[in-house]
């Protein structure tokens, strides 16, 4: 009796234990012809709240490809991508359902959320209790999107890489935490149990993480059916691929399935340094808890070693085996963190990739100390001249953090990472997390964090658990107080700026005063130094404002702040001061040809030959750039660029001072001042000195960084005088002159929606006028692009020649006054460069017999789309000049926009002037829009980064 009702216990017990876990059991029939999957699947769930649940919230991430509206769309969309809304109908994915049951054959309500079209909302017949499971069974059709979107979809090689790509349960934990795909690859599901039963093509072969447990042909001996399965899982990537390029390494702790390559590196190697690798994660991260870990080359792609890694082969400057190693090891790391660490993905995202970053800093200090940022080069003569031949490694965690902190766009590393712009969900909260954490490993020197970190990793594997309870387990490691940690450094976006204020020695001792630039509570390593070497270090607390701390006399020579570059400070630029004297605090001068890393020791100079091509005029000119701008953006900017202009035989060149002011937490973004000077020709033995002091005021949404749209406000004098030759080509009549400038302009680009509205005031001593500019575009659901613009300009006073144009309003080619404009050959009245159009002001493309407007006028000009690149245009407008009656203008023709704002052509067909397009020397009439400014035609890649 005893002996039964022990048995009858175990049972109970197991079968609480067996039914306590959620389970997915998925029955998938791969067809490629359709590109689709055809699912009949299984969810036990579980409710292991302490809430009673009338509904379960279900993840269908396929379907976030359904429509041009989806949260995945309007990513794209914001960063600056066509690829989805260009894409045909059948290019992107859906998923359809069918059926939807509980255990007792009941149809259950179900719908897709209004604002979550990839987040499905399942009505349960009776409430789940706590503790109890709830089964749902479905049927559904997946039809997969194209891989170019993600990179996981249906392949242009007929293979699947699939991840998300079956329905799971969302987390509820107090509330449901669903969200939808935005390409972030952070789905947040519940750990369960799986079974899989995938029916494929013979020639196809299922690559995954979980356990294979048989393969079998299907009855007509047409199809392979592959059976796998695992516990406690999260993973949901699954390639089916005709020729999978996965290589198999069975190392001493588990096994690594990866298509991770490297040319030239054999695959004995590739085991080597596979195996070291694996033990390098199980005694930093604890055991992993699968027989096999797979990583992709895809998962690398999406979170490579940026830098100097990503150069071609044949430039890269580091070994192959290093390449290699550290490619997988970055994403073995996230890998295995992300399958142990069972935290929020999308809101507590910084914790594992904090982790990663953190483990890639103590794999390489541990074994390559001596590698360096730029790797060989480092060894080149000449460029081992350069601080960055100095830095290790490891120092580009701190180059790409501190690059958007300078920018002033950085982000708190608890902002939901949907929240980020792409630089710091990509790099640079990731880099920062990691340095983060090592900082935080050198404050609290009473113990190991490594080890603490294994320990917590260990306690929680595959466990639910969250960034509060990292920190209270850390807390409970140490005996210092790290609340600035969590608080300041990982839950705002505060800098770390310190400086030493003073250093005074009175008797036997010596009083060394810190300066905290910003308002927080992070601590600061200070280090004694004599003959360059540490001779004592210490940790400075809880520094408001300033703070005084007092050493016993000894042979300190110099006092340096974080001398071993371990804390992401904002300025390292006043770290040090010199015991005896003020002479040791001066800064040596150090030039530079070509642009450096910046190096707190000095003041750099750097020089850079110049070859430009700025105007027909000038033609070729040779010259020098002298200027202190470092790799990171400093707050003052200086520039010298003497040059020669071969064509016009003269010294032509520039120079500027720019300084800007950052504002942090408020709408004010930042306030730049800036003073320039220019001297080059604007016409054939004609020059022009330009002066130009500004201030400039720019406003952002401070709540929503990813929001494009900015408010800028600027105020600015232009002094122009002219210097004529005897051979000039251009007669000028006004006298030379300078135009106060005040500019409003509120822009909100995008790629599919852009908006752009500007208004200006010019007072100078001859004229005052008033003008408003408004842009509009859009890409519709159709792929038509519709080009909307508006001018409207008056004169409040005019009291310049009036035989003279050069102050009016331009139709068509405005005479820049101001040389704002990139005139290739500004004077000019004939040839190809007179066809050269810039839009603005008026903005026609037809050269009509009424090109200028000295009271008012006003312009409307449109293009849509006939075909891809080809577009039609049209514009309509009012000219009123002084005692004459108002001219209504017109034109119309084709526009090939190639590139939109750099490089269009326009053909007039019809205008004022009659059928153009029939008229002689046609050719000349042909407009064209050409940017050759390398900074402008760089803003086409930053736009999609910051």
């Amino acid at each position: 009796m005893i002996y039964k009702n022990y048995i009858a216990f175990l049972f109970f017990c197991f079968a609480s234990f067996l039914f306590g876990q959620n389970k997915i059991v998925v029955d998938a029939v791969v067809d490629v012809d359709t590109k689709s999957i055809a699912i009949s699947q299984t969810i036990i769930y579980t409710n292991e709240s302490t809430d009673r649940l009338s509904e379960i919230y279900l993840n269908d991430w396929n379907n976030s490809y359904s429509t041009k509206t989806t949260p995945l769309a309007k990513r794209f969309e914001e960063e600056f991508s066509t690829k989805f809304h260009l894409a045909k109908s059948e290019q992107r994915g859906f998923t359809t359902i069918t059926s939807l049951t509980d255990n007792s054959n009941n149809e259950l309500e179900f719908t897709n959320l209004e604002n979550h079209p990839d987040i499905v909302k399942v009505s349960l017949k009776s409430p789940l209790n706590p503790g109890e499971s709830y089964h749902l069974n479905l049927k559904y059709n997946l039809v997969l999107p194209d891989a170019t979107f993600t990179d996981y979809g249906f392949t242009k090689n007929k293979n699947f890489d699939l991840k998300y790509w079956y329905l799971t349960p969302t987390v509820y934990n107090g509330k449901w935490n669903y969200y939808s795909n935005k390409d972030l690859n952070d789905l947040f599901v519940p750990k369960a149990d799986l079974e899989l039963k995938i029916t494929h093509p013979l020639n196809y072969k299922v690559s995954s993480e979980l356990d294979l447990m048989r393969l079998e042909l299907t009855e007509d001996k047409k199809s392979q059916i592959t059976y796998l399965n695992g516990k406690d899982r999260i993973d949901t990537y699954l390639s089916i691929n005709r020729f999978p390029r996965f290589s198999f390494v069975q190392t001493d702790n588990f096994i690594v399935l990866s298509n991770i390559n490297e040319k030239g590196l054999a695959p004995t190697d590739k085991a080597v340094l596979t195996d070291k690798i694996t033990r390098f994660l199980t005694d930093n991260l604890g055991e992993y808890p699968h027989n096999q870990l797979l990583v992709t080359e895809i998962e690398y792609n999406k979170n490579p070693l940026y830098g100097l890694n990503q150069l071609p082969d044949f430039l890269r400057p580091f070994p192959k085996e290093f390449q290699y190693e550290l490619k997988l090891l970055k994403t073995a790391l996230k890998k295995y963190i992300d399958n142990i660490l069972l935290i929020n993905p999308r809101k507590e995202y910084w914790l594992s990739d904090g982790l990663q970053i953190y483990f890639l800093i103590k794999y390489v200090e541990e074994h390559y100390p001596d590698m360096k940022l730029i790797g060989t080069l480092a060894n080149i003569w000449g460029i081992r001249a350069f601080h960055a031949a100095d830095l290790d490694f490891n120092f580009q965690y701190f180059l790409y953090s501190m690059e958007i902190a300078r920018k002033n766009r950085d982000q708190p590393l608890a902002t939901s990472k949907d929240s980020l712009i792409k630089f710091n969900a990509n790099i640079a909260n990731k880099y920062k997390a990691g340095i983060g954490l090592n900082y935080l490993d050198e404050f609290a020197d009473d113990i190991v964090l490594k080890q603490s970190i294994t320990k917590f990793l260990k306690a929680n594997k595959t466990k639910n658990t969250s960034v509060r309870d990292f920190e209270t387990f850390i807390k409970s490691e140490t005996s210092k107080d790290i609340d600035w940690f969590f608080k300041d450094y990982v839950g705002t976006r505060k800098k770390i700026d310190f400086k030493i204020k003073d250093v005074e020695t009175k008797g036997d001792s010596i009083k060394v005063t810190i300066k905290n630039k910003r308002n927080n509570t992070m601590p600061i390593s200070l280090f004694k130094l004599k003959n360059d070497s540490v001779i004592g270090k210490t940790w400075v607390e809880n520094i408001v404002g300033t703070k005084t701390i007092i050493i016993p006399k000894d042979s300190t020579e110099k006092f340096v702040l974080d001398y071993n570059n371990v804390i992401p400070e904002f300025n390292q630029r006043d770290n040090y001061k010199a015991v005896n004297g003020s002479f040791l605090n001066n800064k040596p001068f150090q030039f530079r040809l070509f642009k450096d890393i910046e190096d707190p020791d000095y003041n750099q100079i750097f020089f850079m030959p110049l070859v430009e091509f700025n105007n027909i005029y000038d033609g070729l000119t040779l010259g020098t750039k002298i200027y202190n701008k470092t790799i990171l953006r400093k707050r003052l900017n200086y520039r010298f660029s003497p040059q020669y202009a071969l064509r016009s035989k003269s010294l032509t060149g520039s120079a500027s001072a720019f300084y800007t002011h950052n504002l942090e937490n408020q709408n004010l973004f930042s306030i730049s001042y800036s003073l320039s000077a220019g001297y080059q020709s604007f016409a054939q033995d004609a020059f022009f000195t330009r002066i130009r002091p500004s201030i400039s005021f720019t406003f952002r949404n401070d709540n929503d960084f990813r929001a494009d749209r900015r408010d800028l406000i600027t105020a600015r004098y232009v002094s122009i005088t002219r210097d004529i030759g005897e051979d000039a080509t251009v007669v000028v009549d006004e006298p030379d002159y300078g135009v106060f400038n005040l500019r409003y302009t509120h822009s909100n680009p995008g790629i599919i929606n852009f908006s752009k509205f500007n208004a200006d005031f010019q007072l100078a001593d001859q004229f005052s006028k008033l003008s408003i500019n408004y842009e509009f575009r859009r890409l519709t659901k159709g792929n038509r692009n519709i080009n909307f613009r508006f001018f409207a300009g008056i004169f409040l006073d005019n009291n310049s020649d009036p035989n003279s144009d050069y102050f009016s309003f331009a139709l068509d080619r405005p005479t820049d006054y101001l040389f704002d404009l990139n005139y290739l050959g500004r004077s000019e009245d004939a040839g190809l460069f007179s066809q050269q159009i810039i839009i603005a002001e008026g903005g026609f493309k037809s050269m009509l017999d009424t090109p200028f407007a000295n009271q008012w006028m006003t312009t409307a000009n449109l293009s849509t789309s006939i075909w891809r690149y080809i577009q039609a245009y049209g514009d309509i407008g009012l000219v009123k000049n002084k005692f004459r009656k108002v001219n209504f203008v017109y034109d119309s023709g084709i526009r090939l926009n190639l590139v939109e704002d750099y490089f269009e052509l326009y053909f007039p067909i019809y205008s004022n002037l009659g059928w153009e397009i029939a008229q002689p020397n046609y050719g000349e009439k042909i407009r064209f829009i050409i940017t050759v400014d390398p900074q402008v035609l760089l803003g086409l890649f930053r736009r999609k980064w910051y």
